[in-house]
């Protein structure tokens, strides 16, 4: 089912993001892990795109055979990175022709080395672009990308809301955000894009916390923070791994049920390739649901 029609459904949505691995020995892991996490019945889940395509190939294949082998539906992302339109709808078509109806159109990232995107000479430069040449084109359920905590490159909060703005006008159907781990800057973001007319569903990306070095560098790329009572319960753990996964796995089940209650239409969970943090947050939330009704 389409991405934007599914969303339109009442009840919780989960969805799961995983990226191509660059070895055949990683794929198979990968696909595995989906087999697990396909228990939890998914609404949908995601493969990423390599800076300028890099991993385009496995990216698609890698959809292709969720979608075939373990009946998931699927969203393929595509970048503007490293392409010319040309190559783009070459792109679209080859994801059409899979059977895949769903993408995340984002511009990407500059490539690993360089600070400032550039871009591709007969490409696009914004995100804005690609999506208008897919709903113009092609008959894809279109998602795009939002930032509760502004995107690091936008001069001010109110820029980038208009950028997300663009997005939508262009076409895009549904928004899904950056990790964030305070609630409350999630629903001030969805109350400004309501306010600016935003009105398609804007699911919270969610990362449950399994490793201190790894968040901290990822929360410093995308311009994420850790609130200061978790920060500083992470800290004192940071000895001790398990301690730290635990901590975060239980903070990240207790987000996504604050969410839920607050009716968000969908929680996106970046899996980083795994499912054991993932499954427990889910079971957890299945938990408390199976509570409530006894």
């Amino acid at each position: 089912m389409r991405i934007d029609r599914s969303l339109e459904r009442k009840g919780p949505r989960f969805s799961f993001e995983f990226f191509p691995p660059k070895t055949d020995d990683g794929v198979v892991a990968l696909l595995e892990t989906a087999r697990t996490l396909r228990a939890l019945e998914p609404a949908f889940v995601s493969v990423t795109y390599g800076a300028g395509g890099s991993t385009r190939a496995r990216t698609i294949d890698v959809a292709k055979r969720m979608k075939h082998e373990l009946e998931l539906e699927v969203m393929a992302h595509v970048t503007c990175v490293g392409h010319t339109r040309d190559e783009l709808r070459a792109v679209f078509d080859e994801i059409g022709a899979s059977g895949i109806e769903n993408v995340l159109a984002l511009r990407g990232d500059p490539p690993r080395g360089t600070d400032t995107f550039v871009p591709t000479e007969g490409g696009f430069r914004y995100a804005s672009e690609l999506i208008e040449m897919v709903r113009g084109e092609f008959d894809f359920a279109v998602g795009a990308a939002a930032y509760p905590e502004t995107h690091p490159e936008a001069p001010s909060a109110e820029d980038d809301l208009r950028n997300a703005a663009r997005k939508v006008d262009a076409g895009a159907r549904f928004l899904i955000t950056q990790l964030f781990f305070d609630n409350d800057r999630y629903f001030r973001f969805v109350d400004r894009a309501r306010s600016a007319g935003i009105d398609v569903p804007i699911v919270p990306g969610i990362m449950p916390i399994t490793n201190y070095e790894q968040i901290a560098r990822m929360t410093k790329m995308c311009g994420a923070t850790i609130p200061q009572p978790l920060l500083l319960e992470l800290e004192r753990r940071i000895d001790d791994p398990q301690a730290v996964t635990d901590l975060g796995v239980a903070y990240c089940a207790l987000q996504c049920a604050d969410l839920l209650a607050r009716g968000v239409p969908g929680i996106h969970f970046y899996t980083l390739n795994r499912s054991t943090a993932t499954r427990a947050v889910v079971s957890a939330l299945a938990a408390a649901r199976a509570a409530v009704t006894v």
